[in-house]
């Protein structure tokens, strides 16, 4: 039997699960323009997504300022990535009950 609260509650939200499959594509930083563009989310509701993550240590934010307007890239995290892996070995068995 799949156990359901395996299902990590902090990713589990359609745009915290969209930030993390989107950090999970590359191995590069992405910048806050870029999700925000990606995503199609309000500045607001990027950041306070945002910060859940990186309350939960899934991400990392960091602030770079050079030519032009300053940015923050983020990144996943080691433990990031690890919680992001097993969430999607509990979405795997869900999806194996269909077969």
């Amino acid at each position: 039997m799949i156990d359901f609260s395996l299902l990590d509650k902090t990713i589990h939200e359609k745009g915290r699960l969209s930030i993390m499959t989107l950090l999970a594509s590359r191995v590069d930083p992405w910048p806050f323009q870029d999700l925000k563009s990606q995503l199609e989310m309000s500045d607001g509701n990027l950041i306070t997504h945002l910060r859940t993550l990186e309350k939960a240590e899934f991400i990392a934010g960091e602030k770079q300022t050079g030519d032009g307007r300053p940015q923050t890239l983020y990144i996943l995290t080691d433990s990031g990535r690890a919680a992001f892996v097993a969430y999607l070995g509990v979405l795997e068995q869900i999806l194996g009950l269909r077969r």
